[in-house]
């Protein structure tokens, strides 16, 4: 299947579009009112020159219709929740059929194979459990391809390290910013992720750069790998495989366009837009043109591992993330990507924005590398200089750089808190 032929793969999706949009003009009460109030019926979509027909489906769809008003089958064949924290505003709610979760499963073994993880891995996942779907996703199929899972989930930091060790763990998945935290948290201990038998690093869950790849793999001696996927979706779906070359999309699960967030069009391929995400084997809860929000770009090109199936490239960020300081459109990924071409710079930042007699003012704090001495003002002034100078050449906006010294940031043991926006305080 992975290596199919693109041709006999656009007909399985073709199939599957046709079967999933009158499966949800019948089931789905959302989507038959959103036909209708197109004027579409099933039999105006007969391929995939037919998909720009389709609407859109939104984060806030999801919410108006919580809790089980975007299922398209009966409460009786869910066999599993899982929600959003509902942090930003009402929760979301995503429900499983049987056939959801092996689909979804299936899709995370396609992943973990392609990474390189076999039967003979020892898989410590360090992804929450619980309604988020990190820990549970990459449970199900570390255990399906006959590899061995360590259920740690986040935190306790020292008992990951020693587990690691003790265990003769080679595989972690987690977010990249809680790996960079073992690394300096084992160099504490009086120890090092190098001593350790790890050989594989699979993280996803928040955008990071190539840059900060190649800290992890400095610092801890193992390959990196990205995984994405969303809540909606089905958590963690896509990864890379060994020519990290971009992420493998399943295409006889999923069907993907990249479009201008303004203006819902397609883009060219190679060009940047917004991942949109049309689930073709869902049951529970089919999404049709799911705006994910993420920033990417798609590449329909035959990967060199011989997998013929679309690729998405590294997430640049979210298009809700977004920063519009003094007018500029500021993403947090092209901040990071400064930062980590700075050997004189650590891996910890924080962005912060205030508005100051009526202008933003953004500041960045970055801890210093390990080896530079904040008692050297000379030397310190002209890298702040440095760094404001690479910042604003990038961004387009000064940035006010302060530089601080090693572990004073907060540490995140999940996802990173990188953003303090004041301006809305």
């Amino acid at each position: 299947m992975e290596r199919m032929p693109v041709e006999d793969l656009k007909e399985i999706q073709e199939k599957k579009l046709r079967a999933l949009v009158n499966n949800v003009y019948n089931y789905s009460p959302f989507y038959k009112r959103k036909f209708k109030e197109l004027g579409l019926h099933p039999s105006d979509i007969r391929g995939l020159k037919d998909l720009p027909k389709l609407p859109f489906t939104k984060k806030q769809d999801l919410r108006d219709n919580y809790p089980f008003g975007m299922f398209a089958v009966p409460i009786s064949q869910i066999v599993r929740f899982h929600a959003s924290s509902g942090t930003t505003g009402k929760p979301t709610l995503v429900g499983y059929t049987e056939n959801d979760i092996r689909m979804w499963v299936e899709s995370l073994c396609r992943g973990l194979v392609s990474c390189g993880v076999t039967h003979e891995d020892i898989v410590q996942i360090a992804y929450g459990y619980g309604l988020f779907t990190g820990g549970l996703g990459f449970h199900y199929a570390v255990e399906k391809i006959g590899a061995t899972a360590l259920p740690i989930s986040t935190g306790n930091t020292a008992r990951q390290i020693e587990l690691m060790k003790d265990l003769g763990v080679t595989v972690i998945a987690c977010t990249p910013s809680y790996m960079l935290y073992m690394a300096e948290y084992a160099e504490k201990m009086g120890t090092s992720i190098r001593e350790t038998s790890l050989r594989i690093g699979i993280f996803g869950a928040e955008p990071w750069s190539e840059e900060t790849r190649k800290r992890i793999e400095e610092k801890t001696g193992i390959t990196a790998y990205d995984v994405y996927g969303t809540s909606e979706l089905s958590g963690p779906l896509f990864t890379e495989c060994t020519e990290r070359n971009g992420l493998h999309i399943w295409a006889d699960h999923f069907l993907v366009e990249v479009i201008d967030p303004k203006t819902g069009e397609n883009v060219g391929e190679g060009e940047k837009g917004e991942l949109v995400v049309t689930t073709l084997s869902k049951e529970a809860m089919p999404l049709i043109r799911w705006r994910t929000g993420d920033i990417t770009i798609l590449e329909t090109e035959k990967c060199n591992c011989g997998r013929t199936h679309p690729r998405i490239m590294r997430i640049l960020g979210r298009s809700d993330d977004m920063l519009i300081v003094r007018g500029v459109n500021v993403f947090p990924s092209q901040i990071e990507h400064v930062l980590m071409q700075i050997p004189e710079l650590g891996e910890h930042y924080m962005i912060i924005l205030d508005r100051i007699e009526n202008l933003d003012v953004m500041t960045i704090q970055v801890e210093l590398n390990q080896k530079v001495s904040i008692e050297k003002p000379g030397e310190i002034l002209n890298l702040k200089r440095k760094v404001e100078e690479r910042l604003k050449s990038v961004l387009g906006v000064h940035a006010n750089v302060e530089l601080v010294n090693p572990g004073t940031l907060q540490r995140f043991e999940g996802k990173a808190k990188r953003i303090i926006d004041r301006r809305k305080i």
